[in-house]
């Protein structure tokens, strides 16, 4: 009795699974016995184990997620820096270096007197806007830059512009003796990168230096929109890498050209499949867009855009005198002419007069008048050129004739 009494003493003193197994008090214990060797198969089978295992596993487990993520801050500081310079290291400087702009010009090419002024009044403005390319004339050996010369016809003309860098317009090719083609001895003009030329009967309204960014092609061109060609281009305005390969190319298009063909038929022939497009908006604005009537269309690049002549004055930077029958602006224009042909009001949405268009148009003119005496001394003149008579009576292949209806 005595014994069973300390067999029961010592019961709660032993594990749950001890005590589960225990003989019964009632009956002999025999350590031999089958009833008394327990396997591990039975501790497994206990629902108390089962539950503290998998609670000591979760613990476990979210104990070595959490301190991953405490060290992952630091693993990932470790890693980034370490591909930067020590503190106090000298950095290498990887800015770009100042880009070197005299790489670069804007073109020029005079045949006559009228054209310097011209010239000079393009150059007056970039000079103005504070364009950073050079400015490079081109004149034939008959002209000359010192006035006192006895023997030749003086290039200076008193003004704020400043002639940057000067070429004899008729060196090397007899043949390029021919006006229409002067300008494109800027292919020749290999000291510099690349060159914009631009045709003098025009204004700038902005620089156009971003244009010498454009990526590398031997010419770059504006569509010119208003003829019914899609892929007939514009020589108003003209980026060339001169090179002596493309050059030669020019100089033998000229020599087989036909009698009507003009630069602009060259330039076609030579790069009209394979050119770099400079939009034509923008870069090609034609004062006879002010006179047409309806939707603008072409000029505009689409059908939906409503034609606003302030705002699209305000996005342009080129400019061309283009009006035939009217005159260039240098030329005296009868006011017979200029009244047949300006912008005529529209009637708005609201009913009232819409003059923009006509007030624009006609500040074009007289505009360029006054510069041109400010700057050159003189405003209208008589027409030296062949080509200016010729325009006068009729339109030319490229001409930009006005919708007036």
């Amino acid at each position: 009795m005595a014994q069973s009494e300390q067999g029961l003493r010592l019961h709660p003193f032993l594990p749950s699974f001890r005590y589960s197994f225990l003989p019964s008090q009632s009956g002999d214990y025999d350590s031999n016995s089958p009833e008394e060797q327990h396997h591990p198969s039975q501790l497994v089978r206990s629902r108390r184990i089962r539950i503290l295992s998998a609670a000591i596993l979760a613990i476990s487990a979210v104990l070595v997620f959490a301190f991953f993520l405490s060290e992952l801050p630091s693993r990932l500081k470790l890693q980034y820096p370490s591909a930067l310079a020590p503190y106090g290291a000298v950095l290498p400087d990887l800015s770009e270096p100042p880009l070197d702009w005299s790489r670069f010009a804007y073109v020029q090419y005079v045949t006559d007197r009228n054209y310097l002024c011209n010239s000079v009044m393009l150059f007056e403005i970039l000079h103005r806007l504070g364009s950073k390319p050079d400015r490079l004339m081109m004149y034939p050996a008959r002209m000359h830059p010192d006035p006192e010369s006895p023997s030749k016809e003086p290039i200076t003309v008193e003004g704020p512009a400043r002639v940057q860098r000067k070429a004899d317009a008729y060196r090397g090719s007899a043949s390029i003796g021919c006006n229409s083609y002067t300008k494109l001895l800027a292919f020749n003009q290999t000291q510099y990168e690349s060159v914009l030329s631009l045709d003098s009967d025009s204004t700038v309204l902005q620089h156009m230096d971003e244009l010498f960014l454009l990526p590398p092609a031997p010419v770059a061109m504006p569509r010119a929109y208003w003829l019914d060609k899609p892929d007939y281009f514009s020589s108003q305005l003209v980026l060339i890498q001169p090179s002596e390969n493309e050059f030669k190319r020019v100089k033998d298009a000229i020599d087989n050209a036909e009698s009507e063909d003009f630069d602009m038929e060259i330039i076609n022939n030579l790069y009209g499949k394979d050119c770099l497009v400079i939009p034509h908006r923008r870069y090609d604005l034609l004062t006879g867009e002010f006179r047409s009537r309806g939707r603008h269309a072409k000029y505009l690049g689409n059908d939906y855009e409503v034609w606003d002549p302030e705002k699209i004055l305000q996005e342009a930077n080129f400019l061309h005198f283009s009006d035939w029958p009217v005159p260039k602006p240098w030329l005296p224009t009868p006011a017979k002419v200029k009244n047949q042909n300006m912008p005529k009001c529209e009637t708005d949405e609201q009913g009232d007069d819409d003059c923009r268009a006509r007030d624009l148009w006609l500040g074009f003119y007289s505009d360029f008048r006054k510069r041109r005496k400010d700057i050159c001394g003189f405003g209208h003149t008589k027409s030296e050129s062949t080509l200016d008579k010729r325009t006068e009576r009729n339109p030319g292949r490229w001409e930009f004739i006005p919708s007036l209806v």
